[in-house]
C-alpha cells in the first residue's frame, strides 16, 4: 500500500485526521513538521498528546533537542528509515505536518550539499545576530532566485543558503534543482487539506489560547532559561518569540498573544500559497469534520478501508 502524505495549514486538523485514518487502515504516523521534532515544545507545537500518541504509533517526534543542529536532511534519512521499518510491519505509513520543505525533499528529492565549514557558520550566525534582514539583503544581491522564496526574518535558512554559496560557490536553488525524489510517484498518495479561511483564523486564535492553558508559557520560560543560539531553529516556534518578549518584559501578556496569534494567522496564510503554488495537483480537502475528511481522503488517494 501506498505511503499516505497529509499536508495542511497550521491548525486545520492534519493530526486528527491521521489519527483517524490510522485507525481505519492500519497505519502509523510519521511526522512531517519541523518544530515538532523538538522536545522543548509539545504544548506550543501542538504536538499530538500522550493519548493520541497511545492510540497508534507516532514517529519522529519530540526526538530532538532544540540546542541540537537538525536540517532537512536528517529528518529525510529518519523518515526514509521510518517507512521502510512501517512498511516491513504492513502497516501503512501516513506522513502528516504542514513543513512544504520537507515534502518537497521526501517527493521531489534534496539536493546532495555539503556541510559547511564550523567557522564559516559562526561568523555567520554572529552576523546574523545583528539582524536576519541584512543577511536577507546580502543573499538577494548574490541569490536574488533563493531569497525570492524566503522571509527576510528566516535566518536559519537565509544562513544556509549563504553557506552553501561560500562552500560551493553554487546556488542553493540551482542544487535542488539537480535531485532526484526520495520516493517515487508509485509509492506514495497526497492530500491536502483547505478549509475556510476565517473558520481556519478562528481556530488558530482558540487554539492558541488553549496553548497557553495547557501551559505553553511554562515552555518557553523553560526554554528561555536555556540562553540557546538566537539562530537555533527551534527560536522559530510560533508563539515563542512573542513569549520570551513577555517574560523579558518587553510586552505585556496580552500584546504577546495577539503578537502571537498574528504571526500564526500569517503562517498560515503563507502556506496556502505555498501549496497552491507547489501542490498544484494534489487533491484537495475542504469538508470540516473528521469522518467526511476520512472518506474523502481514502477515495482521492485511492486506498482502500
Amino acid at each position: 500500500m501506498a505511503t499516505l502524505l497529509v499536508m495542511g495549514p497550521t491548525a486545520s486538523g492534519k493530526s486528527a485526521l491521521a489519527l483517524a485514518l490510522a485507525r481505519r487502515i492500519d497505519g502509523e504516523i510519521v511526522n512531517v513538521d519541523s518544530m515538532q521534532v523538538y522536545r522543548d515544545f509539545r504544548v506550543l507545537t501542538a504536538r499530538p498528546t500522550l493519548a493520541e500518541e497511545a492510540q497508534t504509533p507516532h514517529h519522529l517526534y519530540g526526538h530532538v533537542d532544540a540546542g541540537e543542529a537538525y536540517s532537512t536532511g536528517c529528518w529525510l534519512n529518519e523518515a526514509l528509515a521510518a517507512i521502510a521499518a512501517i512498511e516491513a510491519r504492513g502497516r501503512t505509513p501516513i506522513l502528516v505536518g504542514g513543513a512544504g520543505l520537507y515534502f518537497m525533499a521526501l517527493t521531489k528529492g534534496l539536493a546532495d550539499i555539503p556541510a559547511a565549514d564550523p567557522e564559516l557558520r559562526a561568523a555567520l550566525r554572529a552576523r546574523a545576530q545583528r539582524g536576519a534582514p541584512g543577511l536577507h539583503a546580502e543573499l538577494a544581491a548574490r541569490d536574488p532566485m533563493t531569497a525570492a522564496r524566503l522571509q527576510p526574518n528566516d535566518a536559519p535558512r537565509i544562513l544556509r543558503a549563504l553557506e552553501v554559496l561560500e562552500t560551493t560557490g553554487e546556488s542553493i536553488t540551482a542544487l535542488q534543482a539537480k535531485t532526484k525524489p526520495a520516493l517515487t510517484v508509485e509509492q506514495w498518495r497526497g492530500i491536502v487539506l483547505t478549509p475556510e479561511r476565517d473558520t481556519l483564523y478562528v481556530a488558530i486564535d482558540a487554539r492558541f489560547e488553549a496553548m497557553l492553558t495547557a501551559g505553553a508559557l511554562d515552555e518557553v520560560r523553560a526554554f528561555a532559561a536555556r540562553q540557546l543560539d538566537p539562530a537555533s531553529p527551534a527560536m522559530k516556534a510560533h508563539g515563542a518569540p512573542a513569549l520570551m518578549a513577555y517574560l523579558r518584559g518587553e510586552v505585556s501578556r496580552a500584546e504577546a498573544v495577539e503578537i502571537g496569534k498574528r504571526d500564526t494567522r500569517r503562517y498560515a496564510k503563507r502556506q496556502f500559497t505555498w501549496i497552491a503554488d507547489q501542490l498544484p495537483d494534489w487533491p484537495r480537502i475542504a469538508a470540516p469534520d473528521v469522518e467526511t475528511r476520512v472518506t474523502e481522503a481514502l477515495a482521492a488517494a485511492r486506498l482502500s478501508s
